[in-house]
């Protein structure tokens, strides 16, 4: 006697509303430092690209269940509030928590903030940059809104954005500054070195 195959039942359709939904427990996530700027942005571009039920549930299959909305407040002390650089370099990247509010200061050195790992408990992130003939950077992954403000003197202010599209529930980072005979830059793009490093590494 045959035996008989038993088909497996139809994935179910995921709706709008339950993408909205897996987008809040993603912020939340990332407001509890369970995820990184850039996990975010990576998981909530799946999110609102799902299908299906099965496909949402696998973006937040290692997170726990959680009922609160918004961003959570943390009780973890905000590392770092200063980045400065006179005559000489700073960076600040990897995986670090960032509270509301930053200040970068350059003087004929070198500034480099780097979100793409940091944890994110916060829907505003504002840097407040300074640079006297020198730069300060700031390095965001694709989907995040930037808004660059300031003045320059005999400097720049330069954004190299890629045309990634907002995502939701996204935190805006705002860069207000002066630079005199100096940089302000802000960039989601890697640069020649990053890319080859990524190869060689992978």
């Amino acid at each position: 006697m045959a035996a008989v195959s038993e088909a497996l039942p139809p994935a179910i359709r995921a709706s709008d509303a339950e993408r909205d939904a897996t987008v809040i427990r993603l912020r939340e996530a990332m407001a509890e430092g369970r995820l990184t700027l850039d996990d975010f942005s990576k998981r909530t571009d799946s999110a609102l690209t799902a299908l299906t039920r099965d496909q949402l549930a696998e973006v937040v299959a290692d997170l726990p269940a959680h009922q609160a909305t918004g961003y959570a407040a943390s009780p973890a002390v905000v590392a770092t509030p200063w980045v400065v650089g006179v005559l000489g370099s700073s960076l600040r990247n990897g995986r670090w928590r960032v509270g509301h509010e930053l200040h970068a200061v350059s003087v004929i050195g070198e500034c480099k903030i780097d979100l793409r790992q940091a944890v994110i408990d916060a829907p505003l992130i504002v840097v407040d940059a300074l640079a006297i003939m020198g730069t300060v950077e700031v390095i965001v992954p694709e989907g995040v809104q930037v808004d660059l403000q300031g003045m320059a003197i005999m400097g720049a202010k330069t954004m190299r954005m890629s045309d990634a599209p907002i995502l939701e529930g996204a935190p805006v980072v705002r860069i207000t500054g002066f630079a005199l005979m100096g940089e302000i830059k802000v960039r989601n793009q890697p640069t020649l070195f990053e890319k080859a490093w990524k190869r060689l590494s992978s």
